[in-house]
């Protein structure tokens, strides 16, 4: 190979090395100036979202602040009323639908014991002994009506058995729901309140 050869192989690598070298610095550049103009549409749209913030904050009404804050607190408040108040309708659903029909109860009374629990005691004639052993399986197998106690069991002329009942109940069947408001009123075997207020 001759110098002369060797000379223009040197200068055709150079000038290969010197094309690569401005091709990336070309695309360095575009690369620049891609970062660059993403940076100011960025800064534009940031600029015009916090001057729609401030317009927005300044349209805000002090007044109407002040109204829904004191709604918030007034939905609070009766959430924990509502909460904390007893709704036996559940109970008397549950009851009438696993009471058996020969079992029937001439009286009824709910009350919240001191830790918060509801209990029901009450008096009441089953047709029979089986009668009142089917009431006692039914509550043990819903699981609602706990620790189901019957006393004073007495078999009358007519062979029924008269009876006292004492149980404490899940407090699911005492939780106010809206379900609850719309439940149907019981007419079967548990007794009606009447009241005892003389007529005007």
């Amino acid at each position: 190979m001759t110098s002369a050869s060797a000379q223009r192989m040197r200068a055709s690598v150079t000038g290969l090395f010197g094309l690569l070298a401005y091709s990336i610095l070309g695309i360095m550049f575009v690369v620049a100036l891609g970062v660059f103009f993403y940076g100011r549409i960025l800064a534009s749209s940031m600029a015009a979202k916090d001057a729609a913030l401030a317009s927005a904050e300044a349209n805000i009404d002090p007044a109407t602040v002040e109204n829904f804050v004191r709604l918030r607190n007034r939905l609070n408040a009766s959430a924990k009323l509502l909460g904390a108040h007893a709704a036996f309708s559940g109970f008397f659903s549950t009851f009438e639908k696993i009471l058996p029909s020969s079992v029937r109860f001439t009286s009824l009374h709910l009350s919240r014991g001191d830790t918060g629990g509801a209990k029901v005691d009450g008096a009441g004639v089953a047709g029979s002994f089986n009668a009142l052993a089917a009431a006692s399986n039914e509550f043990a197998s819903d699981g609602t009506i706990k620790d189901a106690i019957f006393s004073n069991i007495s078999v009358n002329r007519d062979g029924s058995v008269s009876f006292v009942l004492s149980a404490t109940l899940d407090p699911k069947l005492t939780a106010f729901t809206a379900s609850s408001v719309m439940a149907a009123p019981v007419t079967s075997s548990i007794p009606t309140a009447t009241s005892s207020a003389p007529l005007p």
